[in-house]
């Protein structure tokens, strides 16, 4: 599992960046880093950003 970023803010920022560099698609990331994708997104919703999957980021 990969250790995420606390801070939402700053794993908004990793993750956009991750999405951007690394992967096709949110749950290509998850499947990958053994990550819970839903509290990705609970975390990501408490500071009002939704993932969009036709652009593969956070906006």
């Amino acid at each position: 599992m990969t250790n995420l970023p606390k801070d939402p803010v700053i794993l908004l920022s990793y993750l956009n960046t991750q999405l951007r560099d690394h992967y096709s698609s949110l749950e290509d990331f998850c499947a990958s880093t053994g990550t819970d994708k839903m509290n990705i997104i609970k975390t990501l919703t408490a500071i009002d950003y939704e993932y969009d999957a036709s652009l593969n980021q956070f906006i």
